[in-house]
């Protein structure tokens, strides 16, 4: 940011002091520095985790069920860590020092996990490609490098979008409008970076070997670095609006307080400073909502409030305040409808690998063996295919039946996502019945590979990519937009937590078929040689919960009410 910009109460820039500050920084000139970023960052992160499964399982000697525990916990941490680093950028850093910091550490992480894939006395000895023996050491050093990369992720993740989102003015309608084609060339940029991992970087590792294989996006991931700090010029910058987790627990305990204080009828009796600017750093005021009246009760102005002198906080709260913690307590449940869909997203990088890894990878009659993480390209490519298609026709033709801008509500957006989440489940259950009926006629029974080609998977990778482009983009969006002001990150970050607890749940539900399923002895749904089991089943588990999920999803969206900031128009 130019040192002559100058900053108003809200924390936002102020142009006045220098008009033409506003043309040279922010809109689509920041963004190709700000989505770098992220493009290399998730071509790490897919990098790893595309074939992070089959990593625990040939390389550490892990059986399918804790592999595949194993990798989802670590999944599921790096999208807890974002709101450590939301917290951060919100309350304290801002999000350009966030990005700055956590990148470091990010790259750390990577350095770290190549040289235990590729120094000798730091990775595994193999006799053969499944013969490998690690030691402790040599174990937790790389799951060492992982979680370092988890925190690396946590200052990233969550304010990348955000950042990118704040270089479009809220108060100018033309560049208003372009922000919300941001969000999908966002994720379009995310999905490049997953293209690549999933193509050169999944066939690197299964034929070349893991420490090139992480080491080059180790090198990818600091070029990114660099690349974001040459655009620091063009950034536009928010101030942190201090801890929101603070102003949050104040009006839980100013509302508490005055549990027998009545609210007014008159709701322009309720507190509110006088400025035109919110009193909270990077927020616009926002309109009182009736919903979740109690904690109106917070701003209900009483004479040993001092209202005179400056009030203390915790027994007086502005409506904007108060709005903040209501608008909170609306995305909850929006937030946790969306864990079942991660859990089904998560089998991209878990079931659907163990399932494809028992199935034929030639190409042909050819040399050429497709990487079993491979098949995840077609999902990518989905969601490559599937943003343009959206940004470009299915939104101006949806705006011309809805009359909304967007084409699409993001509520909508994201119940079309759930619903298509379903039909890839139920692709990949039905393989799973073909292929074990297959098994069965042969006798395949003790085949580690069975001739059905691989591309069977193709069709419930492109449709849980065709999911992506509606659901996590929807609440991309969602979550920034519906978001006080002042805690965009950290509901960004919130928003992201539903892909931390759909990967534990994934988890959870693994743990719970397998010991329920092998009781009396028997193999369960998911032995380690699948040609035994009844992984179809565990598809058939996740679709069923899909479907109660999008119920629970359809009651929430109608009962949702939107934020408005003050002068809006609905």
């Amino acid at each position: 940011m130019e040192e002559e910009d100058v900053y108003t109460k809200d924390g936002t820039v102020d142009y006045k002091g220098n008009p033409a500050n506003k043309k040279k920084t922010g809109t689509w000139k920041a963004c190709p520095y700000i989505l770098g970023i992220e493009c290399r960052e998730r071509l790490a992160y897919y990098g790893m985790s595309s074939n992070l499964v089959l990593y625990f399982k040939l390389r550490l000697h892990q059986h399918n069920t804790t592999a595949s525990k194993n990798s989802s916990n670590w999944s599921g941490t790096c999208y807890i860590t974002p709101l450590i680093g939301a917290f951060l950028a919100d309350a304290y850093l801002g999000r350009y020092w966030t990005i700055t910091c956590f990148s470091m550490i990010y790259v750390f992480g990577m350095a770290l996990l190549t040289l235990s894939a590729s120094v000798p006395a730091m990775k595994p000895t193999c006799e053969a490609k499944d013969g490998c023996h690690p030691t402790e050491a040599q174990s937790a050093i790389c799951f060492t490098a992982l979680y370092l990369i988890a925190i690396g992720t946590g200052g990233i993740k969550p304010c990348v979008s955000s950042y990118g989102a704040d270089q479009f003015d809220d108060a100018d309608e033309g560049e208003k409008k372009r922000k919300s084609s941001f969000f999908n060339w966002f994720y379009f940029s995310i999905n490049i970076g997953a293209l690549i991992a999933a193509s050169v970087l999944v066939y690197v590792q299964d034929n070349v070997g893991f420490g090139l294989g992480f080491g080059i996006p180790a090198v990818a991931m600091a070029i990114a670095v660099v690349s974001f700090f040459s655009g620091t010029r063009l950034y536009r910058n928010q101030k942190p609006g201090g801890s929101p987790i603070t102003r949050l627990c104040q009006v839980v305990v100013a509302s508490v307080r005055k549990y027998r204080i009545k609210v007014p009828a008159d709701k322009s009796l309720l507190y509110e400073t006088a400025d035109a600017e919110s009193a909270i750093k990077g927020s616009r005021k926002l309109d009182h909502t009736k919903d979740l009246s109690f904690f109106d009760k917070a701003a209900v102005e009483m004479q040993s409030d001092n209202i005179n002198e400056c009030p203390n906080p915790w027994r007086l709260c502005t409506v904007t305040q108060v709005e903040e913690l209501k608008a909170i307590a609306r995305l909850l449940p929006v937030w946790a409808t969306g864990i079942i869909f991660s859990t089904v997203y998560n089998q991209v990088t878990n079931m659907f690998i163990l399932q494809g890894y028992t199935m034929d990878r030639q190409v042909g009659h050819t040399s050429f063996y497709v990487p079993t993480a491979s098949l995840s390209i077609f999902a990518t490519l989905s969601v490559i295919l599937w943003v343009p298609i959206y940004d470009r026709i299915i939104v101006p033709q949806a705006r011309k039946f809805t009359g909304h801008k967007n084409g699409l509500t993001q509520l909508q957006r994201m119940g079309i996502g759930l619903v298509i989440s379903i039909f890839s489940m139920l692709a990949a259950g039905i393989l799973e019945v073909l292929r074990l009926n297959m098994v069965r006629r042969h006798d395949y029974y003790k085949y580690e590979v069975v001739p059905m080609s691989i591309f069977w998977q193709v069709p419930q990778y492109f449709i849980i990519g065709c999911a992506e482009v509606f659901t996590f983009i929807g609440q991309l969006e969602f979550f920034y937009e519906q978001a006080p002001d002042a805690m965009r990150s950290f509901c960004s970050a919130f928003a992201l937590t539903t892909v931390a607890l759909g990967s534990y749940l994934s988890s959870l539900l693994v743990t719970i078929v397998t010991k329920i399923s092998t009781r009396g002895g028997k193999l369960g749904w998911i032995p380690d040689n699948l040609n035994y089991g009844h992984l179809y089943f565990f598809f058939w588990l996740l679709a069923v919960l899909s479907g109660l999920n999008l119920g629970a999803f359809l009651l929430v969206a109608r009962w949702y009410t939107y934020k408005r900031a003050v002068g809006t128009l609905r």
